[in-house]
């Protein structure tokens, strides 16, 4: 099996997970998602809690021009 590593900033915290690893976010902290590798990453996002909407997304940077202005 191939070895994928990514990054996530969470908060003030950054962590470098390979397979099959996972971290949890809490509400309200400001968190990113990088692939370092030239191998495409397949991520899995799993939301809990009362409110699962997406509406409350602010993006604080945006790399790939997705912020309206």
């Amino acid at each position: 099996m191939l070895l994928m590593r990514f990054k996530v900033t969470c908060g003030d915290r950054e962590l470098l997970l390979s397979n099959n690893q996972s971290t949890y976010v809490p509400q309200c902290t400001t968190h990113r998602l990088e692939n370092p590798g030239v191998i495409s990453l397949v991520l899995i996002e799993v939301q809990n809690g009362e409110y699962l909407g997406e509406d409350d997304i602010i993006r604080f940077q945006d790399d790939y021009a997705r912020i309206q202005n």
